[in-house]
């Protein structure tokens, strides 16, 4: 048995108003052994969309390396954005040692509500995947029934998006499409790609996603 460790700490920006919550990054991150073009920070792996996609709407000229400065430079984009990066699993046991969610067991949650008081200026939540078992809201919803709290369905739209109230604050999640090329199939089984498909033959499914997360990226950022 695989004991998958999260290998990065929650980079959380001292006035962060955004928090990217999802899972756990490749077994490759734990144990040291990454390819050419990953990256050693969170999102970083070579296969994964989520940085290609911010650039994509940023503009940022991201390094795909092993490189230090490949490194800073996503911690600095955060910072002046106002984005924390918090995945809420902490660790979890695999029988494969591979990167699905399904495979995960005898997960260990993150206090993701413990981070989120710490950080009063958060008001949105972007999670990288549903609410499909072992996804990130899927385990955000486990942790907060603990604690009493369950979110409020505002929008059962792709992406789906829900209110939690802590205290007296609302924070708003967002149940982004995932960020990987496991998730391609859903999106092109969707009816606003196929009608975008149609319109435009090039458009595809990286371009699905950076039309999708820039209206919740740029809001606020």
């Amino acid at each position: 048995m695989f004991l998958h460790k999260h290998p990065f700490p929650p980079f959380i920006p001292k006035d962060a108003n955004k928090l990217i919550v999802g899972t756990l990054p490749p077994p490759r991150f734990s144990t040291g052994q990454l390819k050419p073009d990953d990256v050693n920070f969170c999102y970083g792996s070579r296969d994964g969309q989520l940085w290609p996609i911010l650039d994509a709407i940023f503009a940022v000229g991201f390094l795909y390396d092993n490189s230090d400065e490949a490194i800073m430079q996503r911690k600095q984009f955060l910072i002046s954005k106002g984005i924390g990066i918090c995945d809420i699993v902490a660790s979890c046991e695999r029988k494969k040692v591979d990167a699905s969610d399904a495979g995960m067991r005898n997960v260990q949650l993150r206090n993701l509500l413990g981070y989120l008081k710490d950080h009063s200026n958060i008001d949105t939540i972007l999670f990288t995947g549903g609410n499909s078992k072992n996804g990130p809201e899927y385990f955000f919803r486990r942790h907060i029934k603990s604690f009493g709290l369950k979110l409020k369905l505002l929008s059962n739209a792709i992406p789906r998006i829900h209110q939690l109230e802590l205290s007296n604050r609302k924070i708003t999640t967002v149940s982004l499409t995932a960020p990987s090329g496991s998730a391609n199939r859903a999106v092109g089984s969707m009816a606003v790609y196929k009608q975008l498909k149609a319109t435009c033959p090039k458009f595809n499914t990286f371009d699905f996603r950076v039309m999708q997360y820039e209206s919740y990226f740029i809001k606020k950022a």
